[in-house]
Formats: structure tokens, sequence, C-alpha cells
């Protein structure tokens, strides 16, 4: 029986340290001229469940895109407008070749190494961020995940008491990191959080913005609707420095 109790407290200061390592919103949202709208993007993260809908989505609105991959095999999309270019987030060199002549980066950048500590998604987008900065790249996109920062807890109670303490701590712990790097740089970013994915069809419809999500039951939305609002935020300056989340 006294195990509960310890895990309890466990589970809130683990949850309170995403809370503080998280992006949490200031008082003045960045606000910047964004020039011409982007024609040329790259989608980082191409080949996983919301980097598909990304690339399929982009393509359908016109955008020209690279889609940058570990291995192109996976990406079963074929367009005039679509460029692969393969590379790996943790290696610069091939992130700078890909940033270049890009107007704006999308990341949907995820792994499943769960199980042991690493920071794939934090020196990823250092990467992304440099080659960006290299090139005069302005516009970044990036998903991560509700239950950061200040959206901690709007996952619902499983995930906040037991999945992302139990099964993710470190996958949140480095897009905590991940986040911080964001809201550090001087890019024009937003940093999109959707509540638990699934691959059910668009609904076109979803909530946005702090009060996205819930603290009870489970806040779930489409990758198709997730990737839907990342374009909108190609475009759109509502968001610019913020950290809105996603759900139905």
């Amino acid at each position: 029986m006294k195990i509960l109790p310890l895990y309890l407290l466990y589970a809130a200061g683990f949850s309170l340290t995403l809370t503080r390592r998280g992006f949490r919103a200031g008082a003045t949202p960045i606000i910047r001229e964004t020039g011409k709208p982007p024609e040329r993007i790259l989608i980082v993260g191409a080949t996983g469940g919301t980097g598909r809908e990304l690339v399929r989505q982009a393509l359908e609105r016109g955008y020209s895109v690279t889609a940058f991959v570990r291995n192109p095999a996976r990406l079963p999309i074929q367009h005039p407008q679509l460029t692969v270019k393969q590379g790996d987030v943790l290696d610069y060199a091939s992130v700078e070749a890909a940033v270049r002549d890009q107007d704006a980066v999308v990341s949907a950048l995820g792994h499943k190494r769960f199980f042991y500590p690493n920071r794939i998604q934090s020196d990823g987008i250092s990467n992304i961020l440099r080659a960006m900065k290299a090139h005069g790249v302005r516009r970044l996109i990036c998903e991560t995940a509700l239950g950061l920062g200040d959206s901690v807890g709007r996952l619902g109670p499983v995930a906040t008491l037991f999945a992302v303490p139990v099964i993710l701590p470190f996958y949140f712990w480095d897009k905590a990191r991940q986040e911080q790097l964001i809201a550090a740089s001087d890019r024009e970013w937003v940093i999109v959080r959707p509540a638990t994915l699934n691959n059910k069809p668009a609904r076109g419809s979803y909530r946005h913005g702090p009060e996205a999500g819930s603290f009870w039951g489970v806040p779930r939305i489409s990758r198709a609707d997730v990737a839907d609002f990342m374009l909108e935020q190609l475009t759109s300056n509502t968001y610019l420095g913020r950290a809105p989340g996603l759900s139905w």
C-alpha cells in the first residue's frame, strides 16, 4: 500500500518537471513580418504517420515539397513536385543540404526509442535550427505533444499519471528540451501540441489553442487533422511564438 503514494508523488513530480522544462507562454507573442508565402517546404520525419499526411496534403496545396527521410523506401508517394532527400537529423551536413533553398521547415520528427535516454529530437531540432539560420530560412512549424509546459495534464489522467511517467519519460523529457531550443531561437516558429494521435480520417474541425485537450478522458485527434493545422501555420501569424494544443 505504501507503493501507491510514492508512485503518485513520482508522477506528480515528473509532471511538474515537464511544466517547468517545456515551453510556457510569455506575455508578448513573437510576431514578425513574414514576407511572401512559402512555396518550397522541407518536411522532416516524412515517413512517420503525421509526416506522410504532411507530404500528401502539402502537395495537394501546391507546395514544392522536399521530404527528408532516413529510408526513402518507406515513403510510398510519387509526385512531380516532390523531392526525396535521404539523411539523418543527427548528421548536420545532411540536414544543411536539405534545408538549403527552402522557404520553411515543417517537422514531425519522432522515433520509437522510448526506453532509454536519448537526444534524438532535441539534437535533431538543434541541427535544423542551425541550418535554417545558415540559409536564412525563417519559419519552423514543429510537432511535439500535449503534456508539456503549460499543457501538462491535458492528455488526460491515464497519460498524465501512467503513460508519460512510466512508458514515455525519456521521450517527453527530450521533447521538453526540443521545445526549449525552439523557443530560444530567433526563427519564426510555432510548436504544435496534438492530443493522442490516431489514423482516422480528417474531420476538418478541431479545437486548437490553450483549451485543447482535457484533464479527463482520453483526448484524441487524427494525424490528418494535425497535418492540416500545421500546414495552416505556414501562412498564419496567429500562433507565432506560441505552442497551441490540438484535439477533437
